[in-house]
Protein backbone atom coordinates (compact mmCIF):
# COMPACT_ATOMS: atom_id res chain seq x y z
CA UNK A 1 0.00 0.00 0.00
CA UNK A 2 1.05 3.45 -0.98
CA UNK A 3 0.78 6.70 1.09
CA UNK A 4 2.56 8.56 -1.03
CA UNK A 5 5.47 9.38 1.78
CA UNK A 6 8.07 10.22 -0.33
CA UNK A 7 6.58 12.11 -3.14
CA UNK A 8 8.69 14.57 -4.70
CA UNK A 9 11.70 13.62 -2.08
CA UNK A 10 14.76 11.96 -3.81
CA UNK A 11 18.10 10.38 -3.01
CA UNK A 12 20.73 7.49 -2.85
CA UNK A 13 20.35 4.25 -2.04
CA UNK A 14 23.90 2.68 -1.71
CA UNK A 15 24.35 -1.48 -1.29
CA UNK A 16 21.53 -3.11 -3.31
CA UNK A 17 22.94 -6.50 -4.33
CA UNK A 18 20.20 -8.74 -4.64
CA UNK A 19 16.68 -9.43 -4.16
CA UNK A 20 17.21 -10.58 -0.68
CA UNK A 21 19.05 -7.33 1.07
CA UNK A 22 17.05 -4.70 3.10
CA UNK A 23 18.84 -1.93 0.60
CA UNK A 24 17.07 -3.72 -2.54
CA UNK A 25 13.61 -4.19 -0.46
CA UNK A 26 13.66 -0.16 0.63
CA UNK A 27 14.56 0.84 -3.13
CA UNK A 28 11.57 -1.24 -4.09
CA UNK A 29 9.65 0.99 -1.15
CA UNK A 30 10.60 4.06 -1.72
CA UNK A 31 9.98 4.25 -5.22
CA UNK A 32 6.25 2.80 -4.31
CA UNK A 33 6.08 5.97 -1.89
CA UNK A 34 6.92 7.99 -4.91
CA UNK A 35 10.49 8.93 -3.93
CA UNK A 36 13.00 9.03 -6.65
CA UNK A 37 16.97 7.72 -6.08
CA UNK A 38 20.04 6.97 -7.93
CA UNK A 39 21.21 2.86 -7.05
CA UNK A 40 25.27 2.37 -6.35
CA UNK A 41 27.66 -0.27 -5.19
CA UNK A 42 31.42 -1.21 -5.58
CA UNK A 43 32.10 -2.33 -9.14
CA UNK A 44 32.76 -5.64 -8.19
CA UNK A 45 29.08 -5.98 -6.05
CA UNK A 46 27.52 -4.68 -9.22
CA UNK A 47 28.76 -7.32 -11.42
CA UNK A 48 27.99 -9.97 -8.39
CA UNK A 49 24.63 -8.63 -8.07
CA UNK A 50 21.24 -8.08 -10.34
CA UNK A 51 21.06 -4.52 -10.00
CA UNK A 52 20.30 -3.53 -13.30
CA UNK A 53 17.03 -5.54 -12.79
CA UNK A 54 16.19 -2.76 -9.73
CA UNK A 55 17.14 -0.19 -11.89
CA UNK A 56 14.86 -0.81 -14.66
CA UNK A 57 12.17 -1.35 -12.22
CA UNK A 58 12.09 1.23 -10.64
CA UNK A 59 13.40 3.99 -13.67
CA UNK A 60 16.55 4.66 -11.48
CA UNK A 61 20.17 5.28 -12.59
CA UNK A 62 23.43 3.19 -11.08
CA UNK A 63 26.51 4.87 -10.10
CA UNK A 64 29.70 2.72 -9.19
CA UNK A 65 31.23 4.16 -6.31
CA UNK A 66 33.26 2.22 -4.02
CA UNK A 67 32.41 4.19 -0.63
CA UNK A 68 35.72 4.12 0.29
CA UNK A 69 36.87 6.58 -1.83
CA UNK A 70 36.65 10.18 -1.28
CA UNK A 71 37.16 10.63 -5.41
CA UNK A 72 34.36 8.04 -6.16
CA UNK A 73 31.60 9.66 -3.32
CA UNK A 74 32.65 13.33 -4.50
CA UNK A 75 31.56 11.77 -8.43
CA UNK A 76 28.32 9.97 -7.21
CA UNK A 77 27.42 12.95 -5.19
CA UNK A 78 27.88 15.32 -7.86
CA UNK A 79 26.11 13.14 -10.44
CA UNK A 80 23.19 12.37 -8.33
CA UNK A 81 22.57 15.60 -7.95
CA UNK A 82 22.68 16.81 -11.52
CA UNK A 83 20.54 13.75 -12.56
CA UNK A 84 17.83 13.69 -9.90
CA UNK A 85 17.58 17.79 -10.46
CA UNK A 86 18.34 18.95 -7.01
CA UNK A 87 19.75 18.94 -3.82
CA UNK A 88 19.42 15.32 -2.00
CA UNK A 89 16.58 14.15 1.02
CA UNK A 90 17.48 10.81 2.08
CA UNK A 91 20.48 8.72 1.88
CA UNK A 92 20.84 4.80 2.79
CA UNK A 93 24.36 3.16 3.73
CA UNK A 94 23.67 -0.56 3.95
CA UNK A 95 26.94 -1.85 3.76
CA UNK A 96 29.08 -4.29 5.67
CA UNK A 97 31.93 -7.06 4.69
CA UNK A 98 34.33 -8.74 7.16
CA UNK A 99 37.55 -10.35 5.40
CA UNK A 100 38.12 -11.81 8.60
CA UNK A 101 34.85 -13.61 8.65
CA UNK A 102 34.72 -14.67 5.06
CA UNK A 103 38.15 -16.51 5.86
CA UNK A 104 37.21 -17.82 8.76
CA UNK A 105 39.38 -16.13 11.32
CA UNK A 106 38.67 -16.04 14.81
CA UNK A 107 37.86 -12.73 16.74
CA UNK A 108 41.24 -14.01 18.80
CA UNK A 109 42.64 -14.98 15.42
CA UNK A 110 42.09 -11.62 13.37
CA UNK A 111 44.46 -10.49 10.01
CA UNK A 112 44.99 -6.99 10.75
CA UNK A 113 44.82 -6.02 7.60
CA UNK A 114 41.56 -7.75 6.82
CA UNK A 115 40.14 -5.82 10.00
CA UNK A 116 41.37 -2.52 8.56
CA UNK A 117 39.65 -3.52 5.18
CA UNK A 118 36.75 -4.18 6.93
CA UNK A 119 36.55 -0.94 9.19
CA UNK A 120 37.23 1.16 6.23
CA UNK A 121 34.28 -0.78 4.00
CA UNK A 122 31.53 -1.08 7.06
CA UNK A 123 32.11 2.30 9.38
CA UNK A 124 34.53 4.59 7.74
CA UNK A 125 32.44 4.64 4.59
CA UNK A 126 29.58 6.05 6.70
CA UNK A 127 31.72 9.13 7.59
CA UNK A 128 33.01 9.50 3.84
CA UNK A 129 29.73 9.65 2.73
CA UNK A 130 28.61 11.95 4.95
CA UNK A 131 31.61 14.72 4.76
CA UNK A 132 31.21 13.89 1.03
CA UNK A 133 27.05 15.52 1.61
CA UNK A 134 28.20 17.54 3.84
CA UNK A 135 31.24 19.63 2.37
CA UNK A 136 29.49 19.56 -0.62
CA UNK A 137 26.24 20.84 0.54
CA UNK A 138 24.36 18.28 -1.04
CA UNK A 139 21.44 17.65 1.34
CA UNK A 140 17.99 19.20 1.26
CA UNK A 141 16.86 20.86 4.81
CA UNK A 142 15.11 18.32 7.19
CA UNK A 143 16.90 15.54 4.95
CA UNK A 144 17.35 11.80 6.46
CA UNK A 145 20.65 9.61 6.60
CA UNK A 146 20.39 6.32 7.40
CA UNK A 147 22.57 3.65 8.43
CA UNK A 148 21.52 -0.17 8.94
CA UNK A 149 23.24 -2.04 12.10
CA UNK A 150 23.02 -4.72 14.91
CA UNK A 151 22.80 -5.18 18.14
CA UNK A 152 26.32 -7.03 18.31
CA UNK A 153 27.01 -3.16 18.87
CA UNK A 154 26.60 -3.32 22.10
CA UNK A 155 26.22 -6.45 23.13
CA UNK A 156 28.52 -10.22 22.76
CA UNK A 157 27.73 -12.35 19.97
CA UNK A 158 31.27 -14.29 19.62
CA UNK A 159 30.87 -15.21 15.94
CA UNK A 160 29.88 -11.68 14.62
CA UNK A 161 33.34 -11.47 15.09
CA UNK A 162 35.17 -7.99 13.60
CA UNK A 163 31.83 -6.61 12.66
CA UNK A 164 30.77 -5.96 16.19
CA UNK A 165 33.33 -3.40 16.39
CA UNK A 166 32.81 -2.28 13.00
CA UNK A 167 29.05 -2.02 13.69
CA UNK A 168 30.22 -0.15 17.03
CA UNK A 169 31.89 2.24 15.39
CA UNK A 170 29.45 2.89 12.89
CA UNK A 171 26.94 3.85 15.51
CA UNK A 172 29.41 6.23 16.87
CA UNK A 173 29.86 8.26 13.69
CA UNK A 174 26.29 8.70 13.56
CA UNK A 175 25.93 10.01 16.74
CA UNK A 176 28.88 12.36 16.11
CA UNK A 177 28.66 13.37 12.63
CA UNK A 178 24.74 13.88 12.71
CA UNK A 179 25.66 16.61 15.78
CA UNK A 180 26.84 18.85 13.02
CA UNK A 181 25.00 17.57 10.14
CA UNK A 182 21.74 18.68 12.58
CA UNK A 183 23.01 22.23 13.85
CA UNK A 184 24.27 23.30 10.74
CA UNK A 185 21.95 21.87 8.12
CA UNK A 186 18.87 20.81 9.92
CA UNK A 187 19.62 16.82 8.47
CA UNK A 188 19.12 14.01 10.70
CA UNK A 189 21.62 10.83 11.05
CA UNK A 190 20.16 7.99 12.58
CA UNK A 191 21.11 4.33 13.14
CA UNK A 192 18.47 1.34 12.21
CA UNK A 193 19.50 -1.58 14.22
CA UNK A 194 17.80 -4.90 12.87
CA UNK A 195 17.09 -8.43 13.36
CA UNK A 196 19.21 -10.94 12.11
CA UNK A 197 18.09 -11.06 8.54
CA UNK A 198 18.66 -13.40 6.14
CA UNK A 199 21.00 -11.48 3.38
CA UNK A 200 23.92 -12.50 1.38
CA UNK A 201 26.18 -9.80 4.11
CA UNK A 202 24.73 -11.85 7.14
CA UNK A 203 24.54 -15.29 5.81
CA UNK A 204 28.45 -15.59 6.07
CA UNK A 205 28.64 -15.37 9.77
CA UNK A 206 29.03 -18.83 11.63
CA UNK A 207 25.84 -20.51 13.22
CA UNK A 208 23.82 -17.69 11.41
CA UNK A 209 20.54 -19.64 10.59
CA UNK A 210 21.00 -21.47 14.13
CA UNK A 211 20.92 -17.83 15.56
CA UNK A 212 18.27 -16.43 12.94
CA UNK A 213 15.71 -19.20 14.78
CA UNK A 214 16.74 -18.67 18.42
CA UNK A 215 16.48 -14.61 17.62
CA UNK A 216 12.71 -16.09 16.44
CA UNK A 217 11.69 -17.10 19.63
CA UNK A 218 13.24 -14.52 21.73
CA UNK A 219 11.10 -11.74 20.41
CA UNK A 220 7.58 -10.98 21.58
CA UNK A 221 6.82 -10.03 18.06
CA UNK A 222 9.60 -12.46 15.96
CA UNK A 223 12.13 -11.30 13.89
CA UNK A 224 11.41 -8.34 11.45
CA UNK A 225 11.97 -8.97 7.95
CA UNK A 226 13.82 -7.14 5.55
CA UNK A 227 10.74 -5.76 3.74
CA UNK A 228 9.62 -4.68 7.72
CA UNK A 229 12.96 -2.59 7.72
CA UNK A 230 12.49 -1.29 4.45
CA UNK A 231 9.31 -0.02 5.71
CA UNK A 232 10.93 1.62 8.96
CA UNK A 233 13.28 3.32 6.67
CA UNK A 234 10.63 4.81 4.43
CA UNK A 235 9.25 5.99 7.58
CA UNK A 236 12.24 7.37 8.74
CA UNK A 237 13.27 9.56 5.11
CA UNK A 238 9.66 10.78 5.46
CA UNK A 239 8.59 14.00 6.97
CA UNK A 240 6.55 12.30 9.99
CA UNK A 241 10.12 11.36 11.95
CA UNK A 242 11.72 14.96 10.80
CA UNK A 243 12.86 15.19 14.68
CA UNK A 244 14.15 12.21 15.19
CA UNK A 245 18.32 12.09 14.91
CA UNK A 246 21.37 10.47 16.90
CA UNK A 247 19.57 8.10 17.83
CA UNK A 248 19.69 3.60 17.44
CA UNK A 249 16.71 2.61 17.02
CA UNK A 250 16.14 -0.97 17.28
CA UNK A 251 13.85 -3.02 15.10
CA UNK A 252 13.57 -6.20 15.95
CA UNK A 253 10.31 -7.66 17.54
CA UNK A 254 11.52 -6.50 21.07
CA UNK A 255 14.65 -8.99 20.86
CA UNK A 256 17.33 -6.49 22.53
CA UNK A 257 14.56 -5.80 25.81
CA UNK A 258 14.15 -9.59 26.36
CA UNK A 259 16.10 -11.85 29.50
CA UNK A 260 14.77 -14.57 28.50
CA UNK A 261 11.39 -16.19 26.42
CA UNK A 262 9.21 -18.99 27.66
CA UNK A 263 10.61 -20.75 24.27
CA UNK A 264 13.77 -20.63 24.87
CA UNK A 265 13.42 -21.46 28.38
CA UNK A 266 11.51 -24.38 27.10
CA UNK A 267 13.92 -25.58 24.46
CA UNK A 268 17.18 -25.13 27.08
CA UNK A 269 15.23 -27.73 29.98
CA UNK A 270 14.37 -30.11 27.18
CA UNK A 271 17.81 -30.06 26.17
CA UNK A 272 19.51 -30.15 29.66
CA UNK A 273 16.76 -33.23 30.25
CA UNK A 274 18.05 -35.26 27.41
Amino acid sequence: MSYNLLKGKRGIIFGALDKNSIAWKTAERVHEEGGTFVLTNAPVALRMGEINALAEKTGSQIIPADATSLEDLENLVEKSVEILGGKLDFVLHSIGMSINVRKGNAYTSQNYDWTQKGTDISAMSFHKVMQTLYQKDAMNKWGSIVALTYMAAQRVFPDYNDMADNKAYLESIARSFGYFFGKDNKVRVNTISQSPTPTTAGSGVKGFDGFIAYADKMSPLGNATALDCANYTVAMFSDLTKMVTLQNLFHDGGFSNMGVSNEVMEAFVKGVEK
